[in-house]
């Protein structure tokens, strides 16, 4: 098993130094060119002013400057691809060691305000669970891993899932190339446009081609008349008919340029991503059916952008003013613009397969990249049956490994839901999260920090960071309570309920809590969902004793030495015999 952290610092190491070696080259080329530039003025200065001196002399230098013009780019191409190589081993390291918050893609875009568990879980944000696993360069894989995150997937998809990260995991030099390759494909393509644009209805262009065809055939063979002697009268005709055919399929042609400009550029970006992808071979089956899915009529998808982009780049080869007058002669524009057209029509049906299957694989391999970093990680083991979760070891992923308390979790039948009981910072709400946020990965496909997790498939549902609202004005409670009417609604549905409640009902009396709880929960059990409520107020523990076994009590405890308080953070059973809040409020110097 490869260690991740002495790899990356290996791997770090070789990059530095070849960056450093053609650092050096750089400098000493552009230094060299900038000498030889200085010589061939000289030389010719010298021999403009002496009649005895050729500027024949000035050529050597001249040559050799053209020609450490071509060395210097490919030495600035080869330097800026170590560069960002260095970049994406430094981000791994710092990943490790805890200082990649606030460096990643924190991915605010993506949850919705009314989601059911996105915020409560810090699935998106700065220091997020998003920010620390998504390593995609498209929009495409930022997107398939987000929606990864907020549903919950059938168990077939949740296991082949598994099985490609599996075998994706091991394969750093992929995951370099894609990020090299694709470092700037984010900034420039956007998949909506690319796939709209490429798939937008159109008629045929191939009489419209062969008509162009034909009119400039006719006019080179009137030309070459015409230069023979033969008269210029059929040349008249012939030009009289092109400009004819020219402005019949003007407004087509206009459409085509103005439209053709941003999706070659983002074509061209994704190109370079997907020829990573296509040079590899896959074994799990979802790895194979996406790289079959590139191929259009045998073909990969990077050989296919590479001659759209040559028809674009022939396209601006109008503007250049040498080839102007005949490219008006031989009607070049349209020629072009109409092969553009002919490239669309046969090949965009495809473009939003590509950028789909390039965006999945991205996801993938920001998991896999994850499953890398942490070897003592497992795959969650997806059961047909349920509701069940069974967790042995059970730790949040974003705590790092060495500090982390690990628990054990067991939900089923019996006992279908926990009441969690225990002082302040005793480690109830971050029980929560661990559960959470590791269901999350398990039905993403990618490992979960824990010794083993057994569990059904479940729709996660969580009330823990809930806030009032001065802009909808909403009290605390009044936005608790439209929560877990959500998460009743949710539990209604055909895949059972993982609930977790965080001081459930706590902007409400003692009184009206507790009868208000014990009803939630026996209607989250009516409905066969599974869960956790943490609390601070001991009478809902009382919940449990009526319905046990199939609620039962735990607790967090937390010790005061010498003003200090101090935590296990291990979970045991029944319920908590003290509270901390006097003593901590004393401890801060509050006179209680």
């Amino acid at each position: 098993m490869t260690l991740p952290r002495p790899e990356y610092g290996r791997r770090l190491e070789v990059a530095q130094a070849q960056a450093e070696l053609l650092r050096r080259r750089d400098r000493l080329l552009s230094r060299w060119r900038l000498v030889l530039f200085l010589l061939a003025v000289v030389l010719l200065l010298v021999a403009f002013d002496s009649h005895s001196f050729s500027s024949y002399w000035a050529l050597p230098p001249g040559v050799v400057f053209l020609v450490l013009v071509f060395v210097h780019e490919d030495v600035a191409a080869r330097l800026s691809r170590a560069e960002r190589i260095v970049q994406f081993y430094e981000a791994a390291i710092d990943r490790l060691e805890e200082r990649w918050m606030g460096k990643g893609n924190p991915g605010n875009e993506y949850p919705a305000a009314d989601h059911p568990y996105a915020a409560d879980l810090d699935l998106f944000g700065r220091a997020s669970l998003f920010e620390r696993i998504c390593s995609a360069r498209t929009l495409a894989g930022e997107r398939a891993l987000a929606q990864w995150f907020l549903e919950t997937s059938p168990p077939d998809v949740v296991r082949a899932r598994q099985t490609a990260v599996a075998e994706l995991t091991p394969l750093l030099d992929l995951r370099e190339a894609l990020h090299v390759a694709a470092s700037a494909v984010r900034a420039g393509v956007d998949p909506e446009a690319l796939t709209g644009w490429a798939s937008r209805p159109g008629a045929s262009v191939g009489l419209a081609r062969v008509a162009a065809a034909v009119v400039v055939a006719h006019t080179v063979l009137a030309f070459a008349a015409a230069m023979m002697g033969l008269g210029f009268l059929w040349l008249g005709i012939a030009l009289l008919l092109q400009t004819v055919v020219g402005s019949l399929l003007s407004r087509r042609v206009h459409e085509i340029i103005h439209g053709v400009a941003q999706p070659d550029h983002g074509l061209d970006l994704c190109a370079a991503a997907l020829k990573c992808v296509e040079a590899q071979q896959f074994s799990a089956a979802r790895l194979v059916e996406l790289r079959h899915s590139l191929d259009a009529d045998g073909e990969p998808p990077s050989r296919r952008i590479a001659r759209l982009h040559q028809l674009v780049q022939w396209l601006d080869a109008r503007k250049n003013q040498l080839l102007a007058p005949v490219a008006g002669l031989v009607m070049w524009t349209t020629h072009c613009a109409l092969a553009i057209e002919a490239w669309r029509l046969a090949t965009g049906n495809v473009v939003g397969t590509w950028i789909a299957a390039l965006g999945e694989i991205e996801a993938l391999l920001s998991l896999a990249g994850y499953a890398f970093d942490y070897p003592n990680d497992v795959f969650a083991e997806i059961l047909d049956g349920g509701p069940a979760l069974d967790a042995v070891g059970l730790a949040h992923p974003l705590i790092n490994e060495t500090r982390a308390v690990r628990n054990d979790v067991h939900l089923g039948k019996a006992p279908q839901a926990l009441i969690v009981s225990g002082s302040n910072m005793s480690g109830k709400s971050t029980l929560l999260r661990s559960v959470g946020t590791n269901a999350v990965l398990a039905f993403a496909g990618a490992p979960v920090r824990a010794r083993s997790l057994r569990l059904s498939v479940l729709a996660v549902g969580a009330s823990i960071r809930t806030l009032d609202s001065l802009q909808d004005g909403t009290s605390r409670f009044y936005a608790e309570i439209q929560r877990l009417k959500q998460l009743m609604d949710l539990g209604g549905g055909k895949t059972p309920l993982l609930f977790l409640l965080d001081e459930i009902l706590h902007g409400t009396n003692s009184h009206d809590r507790g009868i208000g709880a014990e009803a939630i929960v026996r209607g989250f059990l009516a409905c066969g969902a599974i869960g956790l409520v943490t609390t601070h107020d001991l009478a809902l523990t009382r919940v449990a004793e009526g319905l046990a076994p199939v609620v039962i009590n735990v607790h967090f405890e937390d010790i005061l030495v010498d003003g200090k308080m101090s935590f296990d953070y291990r979970m045991h059973p029944g319920v908590v015999t003290h509270s901390n809040a006097l003593a901590l409020m004393r401890a801060v110097g509050l006179q209680v």
